[in-house]
C-alpha cells in the first residue's frame, strides 16, 4: 500500500480505517459484566475484574456498539442492550436520582455524582435511541431531566461539575472536560430529538470556551473556581491526573476544535455566522499541534504543557492521537487546505507504526516520551470509544453527530 495507506480519500486509507474499526469492535466485545456494566479491559481485551466499572465507560460502550449495529457488526445489538440494561439497572441510583460514578469490583457504588458521567449517559442513550433499543427513549428522557435539574446552569450557559451522592452539596470546582463532553452529548441529543434547545446550549458553552482560549494564546484553561475564574495552577502537584491535569491539554484543544466545527456547521451551515468559529477551531488546532506534536524530538502528542507551551507530562495518551486524526480530517473537509491532509497522513503513519497494537488489538492507551508502552495513568486498554470514532469521523459529514451520520450513511 505504501504511503497511500495513510492519505485521506484513498481506497487504501478507507480500507485501513475499516479494518481498524472492525478490529476494535471485536476487541471490546467482552466488556459486559453480569449486570451489563462495562469492565475495564486489559491489554488483550479481557475484563480486568478487580477494577471499578465506571458509568462513563458503560455509556461509551453503548455508544460504540450502537454504531457497530449500524455497521452490521455481529452481536452489536446484544452488547448495546447489555450496556443500556446496566444504565437502567445496577448503575442507577434509585434512592437519590441520577447515576453513580460507577461500581467497585464488590458492587459498591462509588461516591459522588459527576457531570462528566451524566453527559455520557445522554450520549449513550441518544445512540441507543437511534438503534431502537427497548427502554432507550425513557433512559434519554430521564438523563436529560437529571442533567437539566442538577448540572446545567441556564444563567451561566455552562455546567457545574460534581455533587455529593445525595445531590445536596455542590463542589466549588468548575471544569471544561465535563463541559466538552456535554457539548458532544447535547449535539447528539439535538440531532436525535430534533430539539434545537440542546444545540443552542452547546453554542453557549462554546462561546465561553472560545473567549477564554483567545485570551490565553489559544491554550484552553481547563480548571475554574465557582465563579468561573480560571485556576491556572490547579493540580500543579499532580500534573498527570487522568481527568484534571495541570496546565494546557493539547488533546483537548484538538477535541474542542472538532466539536466547535461540528456545532458551527450544524447551527449555521457554511454561512458567515459559522466563519469566526471555524477560524477559532483552526487557531485551537494549530496551537495544539504546535505545542503538542513532536514537541520533544519524538512523534506523538504530549499529554500536557505549561502556559508557555512547554511540555510538562510527555506521555502520549491514545485519545490525543485519535482527536488529532479526527480534527485534521474535519478541518480538511471544511477548508480544503492541503496542510490538514498532510497532518492527517502523518498522524496515520504514527498510528500504524507505533500506537496500533498489531498483536493484541486496539490501541496502546499510554506511551512514554520514547513511545514505549506505559501504564501509570491508563494501564490496559479500558475502552474503544476514542479509537473507534477516529476510524469513522474522517469519512462522515462533519456537521452531524457520528452515530446518526453512520446510521444514515452520510459518508463523504
Amino acid at each position: 500500500m505504501g504511503t497511500k495507506k495513510y492519505e485521506i480519500d484513498t481506497a487504501e486509507n478507507r480500507a485501513f480505517l475499516e479494518e481498524i474499526c472492525m478490529g476494535l469492535l471485536e476487541f471490546g466485545r467482552r466488556f459486559p459484566a453480569p449486570g451489563g456494566s462495562a469492565y475495564y479491559l486489559r491489554e488483550d481485551g479481557t475484563p480486568w475484574k478487580e477494577k471499578n466499572r465506571e458509568v462513563y465507560e458503560t455509556c461509551r460502550m453503548a455508544h460504540v456498539y450502537a454504531i457497530g449495529e449500524f455497521l452490521g457488526f455481529r452481536g452489536g445489538k446484544e452488547l448495546l442492550e447489555a450496556a443500556v440494561g446496566a444504565l437502567g439497572g445496577e448503575m442507577k441510583d434509585r434512592e437519590n436520582g441520577g447515576w453513580y460514578a460507577g461500581l467497585t469490583a464488590e458492587d459498591v457504588p462509588l461516591s459522588g455524582k459527576l457531570c462528566y458521567a451524566h453527559a455520557f449517559v445522554i450520549l449513550g442513550a441518544s445512540s441507543a435511541v437511534l438503534a431502537g433499543v427497548d427502554g432507550a427513549e425513557e433512559l434519554l428522557k430521564e438523563a436529560i431531566e437529571v442533567y437539566d435539574r442538577y448540572f446545567w446552569n441556564e444563567e451561566e450557559g455552562l455546567s457545574c461539575d460534581t455533587w455529593n451522592t445525595e445531590f445536596t452539596v455542590l463542589d466549588d470546582y468548575r471544569g471544561l472536560n465535563a463541559n466538552m463532553h456535554t457539548v458532544e452529548a447535547f449535539l447528539a441529543a439535538a440531532d436525535v430529538l430534533a430539539d434545537e434547545t440542546y444545540r443552542i446550549r452547546a453554542g453557549r458553552i462554546i462561546k465561553s470556551v472560545v473567549s477564554w482560549a483567545e485570551k490565553n494564546n489559544w491554550r484552553i484553561p481547563e480548571h475554574y473556581t465557582e465563579e468561573w475564574v480560571p485556576d491556572l495552577d490547579c493540580n500543579k502537584e499532580r500534573p498527570d491526573d487522568p481527568f484534571k491535569p495541570y496546565g494546557a491539554t493539547p488533546g483537548h484543544g484538538l477535541e474542542w476544535s472538532r466539536l466547535i466545527t461540528q456545532w458551527a456547521l450544524s447551527a449555521h451551515g457554511e454561512g458567515k455566522e459559522a466563519a469566526p468559529y471555524i477560524e477559532a477551531a483552526k487557531n485551537l488546532y494549530h496551537r495544539a499541534v504546535s505545542d503538542g506534536w513532536n514537541a520533544d524530538g519524538a512523534p506523538g502528542v504530549v499529554y500536557t504543557t505549561d502556559w508557555d507551551g512547554k511540555p510538562v507530562v510527555h506521555d502520549r495518551m491514545h485519545w490525543t492521537l485519535a482527536e488529532a486524526v479526527n480534527t485534521a480530517a474535519v478541518l480538511y473537509r471544511v477548508t480544503g487546505e492541503a496542510r490538514y491532509a498532510e497532518d492527517y497522513a502523518e498522524f496515520m503513519k504514527y498510528l500504524d507504526e507505533t500506537v496500533l497494537d498489531h498483536e493484541n488489538g486496539s490501541w496502546f492507551h499510554q506511551l512514554d516520551r520514547e513511545n514505549h508502552v506505559a501504564g501509570t495513568v491508563w494501564p490496559g486498554k479500558p475502552d474503544i470509544y476514542h479509537a473507534l470514532q477516529a476510524a469513522l469521523i474522517p469519512y462522515y459529514t462533519p456537521e452531524v453527530s457520528i452515530a446518526l451520520a453512520v446510521k444514515r450513511k452520510l459518508a463523504v
